[in-house]
């Protein structure tokens, strides 16, 4: 990460904001390793790391992969179907992409899941 090579306000004041509130968590891991080399505290008081996150990362992700899938035709492909989540959702996208190891299996399985189309 390039900010920790600036000891500057600004940047340890953008490690502490990603080290706390970052929803990705190596995002998250990699500023507060950053922030804590920095001596970076939130408020005067250390920043802790904590755990990742499990299960729906994003609240009503399943409703949302269900529009994706019925703004698309009947016979779209995987790959339609994960070009159109980046479009539709290109932060819950995100977060799923830089957090899941395997994203494009858990997109599969979860577009699987969906309730059929009505």
């Amino acid at each position: 990460m390039f900010l920790k090579e600036y000891d500057c306000k600004q940047s340890k004041d953008i490690l502490a904001r990603l080290a706390i509130n970052d929803p990705v968590f190596k995002v998250k891991e990699t500023a507060f390793r950053a922030a804590q080399a920095l001596g970076v505290t939130s408020h005067g008081n250390p920043i802790y790391l904590g755990k990742g996150k499990k299960g729906n990362l994003v609240k009503g992700i399943n409703k949302k992969l269900e529009k994706v899938r019925n703004s698309l035709p009947d016979d779209y492909s995987f790959e339609d179907f994960k070009s159109e989540f980046q479009k539709k959702y290109p932060s819950a996208y995100d977060v799923y992409e830089g957090t899941k190891k395997d994203f494009d299996g858990w997109l599969k399985k979860s577009e699987a899941n969906l309730p059929h189309r009505k």
